[in-house]
């Protein structure tokens, strides 16, 4: 059974649509979007905010 403090909601940066992520959800948590598969970057709890996650860049020895 689930309830309404399982899920947060937030908007999708890219769409506009609203997405349920898990309650335990942290800040730079990567998660990807039901509705593009894109990956977006929790920036903030309250209120939930997402980004797109910025791509990996390779580290040259650093």
């Amino acid at each position: 059974m689930t309830s309404d403090t399982d899920t947060l909601v937030a908007e999708d940066p890219i769409t506009g649509e609203q997405i349920d992520l898990p309650a335990d959800v942290e800040v730079g948590e990567i998660v990807d979007s039901p509705v593009t598969g894109t990956e977006l970057e929790v920036i903030s709890l309250d209120p939930v905010v997402l980004e797109e996650a910025p791509e990996l860049e390779e580290d040259w020895g650093e």
